[in-house]
């Protein structure tokens, strides 16, 4: 996977996203996802001053957001 990201926190299997593994995830900044976050669309759990994202969610925004034209 990425470079010094153990496994488990970067597969689907880790309980939670920071806002950095979602952004990467999706290919937006940091900044998209704190708005997405703040939106209410993507739903986010706050642990002190950080957001923390179930990796289910991110996948969820993504099929709800699958354009298929026409």
């Amino acid at each position: 996977m990425g470079a010094g990201i153990p496994e488990q926190r970067a597969g689907q299997d880790a309980p939670f996203l920071t806002v950095a593994e979602v952004a990467e995830r999706m290919r937006v900044s940091r900044m998209t996802v704190y708005r997405l976050v703040h939106s209410g669309e993507l739903p986010a759990v706050r642990f002190g001053r950080s957001f923390r994202v179930p990796p289910e969610a991110v996948s969820e925004l993504i099929e709800s957001a699958r354009y298929t034209g026409g």
